[in-house]
């Protein structure tokens, strides 16, 4: 067993004052005992496609090594939410995940972006500035496999279940669900891919109770293997912590074992 926590925060237009509330929201976290903790999608700039072309950075740039040192400096592992990226004249919405000395243990592109445009809702176009990644990212840490995945990737299964066959028992889920999908769809998605896949599903949002240029819905929560809801917050600012019983995932798949009774020859 260890335990997990979730620093829902929101990003800046200030990106010195974006490190100083990670860094504090972390330690936070790990003081309350977390020996795995998370930040949230594009914490470190405002969430909008100007602010990714202006706030992008290198995987070598100083939110990267401020994410390294920070992780060492405190011995956890950090699941570093995502941060503008840029890498060849491109810029993708990038996940970095740190171990307890500082190194880098994994880096994930979100695959999916959001290209939507709803009736009465949001309209929205990842695409327009953001390139999407082709790679998986499953962790080896001294915990378990912890899969990596951001936000909209949520919402395609076989994404999950592919992390899952991969050995993951936990995924952690950077994310900003808007104030239209969120009420709608954010308990219910993270409760079925948790359900679906036996895993513990932690999904870490940006907090909702700023006044920057996107509104996130906010609820981080950490789902357990069963379906049900661990720990669950609200739209403000603050740490969301909760205990991932390895053992509990063993248990629900042995006695509901839907990942061995799976028909791959047929679908």
């Amino acid at each position: 067993m260890f335990r997990i926590g979730l620093c829902q925060i929101e990003g800046s237009d200030d990106k010195r004052a974006n490190l100083t509330l990670a860094s504090e929201s972390v330690k936070r976290a790990a003081d309350g005992g977390a020996q795995v903790v998370s930040l949230p999608e594009m914490w470190n700039c405002p969430y909008s496609a100007k602010y990714f072309t202006a706030c992008a950075e290198p995987s070598d740039g100083p939110t990267v090594e401020f994410m390294s040192r920070l992780a060492g400096d405190l011995g956890i592992y950090l699941i570093g939410g995502s941060i503008p990226e840029s890498d060849g004249g491109r810029i993708y919405n990038t996940s970095f995940s740190f171990g307890p000395e500082g190194e880098l243990l994994g880096r994930f592109r979100k695959v999916h972006l959001f290209d939507v445009d709803i009736k009465g809702g949001i309209a929205f176009r990842e695409s327009d500035t953001l390139t999407p990644g082709h790679e998986m990212l499953v962790l080896s840490t001294g915990f378990c496999k912890i899969g990596v995945a951001i936000c909209y990737d949520v919402r395609f299964p076989e994404w999950f279940r592919k992390m899952t066959l991969a050995g993951a028992k936990l995924v952690v889920l950077p994310a900003a669900f808007n104030m239209t999908t969120g009420p709608a769809h954010w308990d219910l998605t993270m409760r079925a891919r948790a359900l679906d896949n036996q895993i513990y599903l932690a999904a870490n949002a940006r907090a909702g109770d700023g006044s920057g240029p996107y509104h996130s819905y906010g609820n981080s929560c950490i789902v357990s293997p069963w379906g049900d809801f661990v720990s669950h917050g609200d739209e403000k600012t603050g740490i969301i912590c909760g205990d991932i019983d390895l053992e509990y995932v063993d248990q629900i798949r042995e006695q509901l074992p839907l990942l061995k009774h799976r028909r791959p020859e047929l679908y």
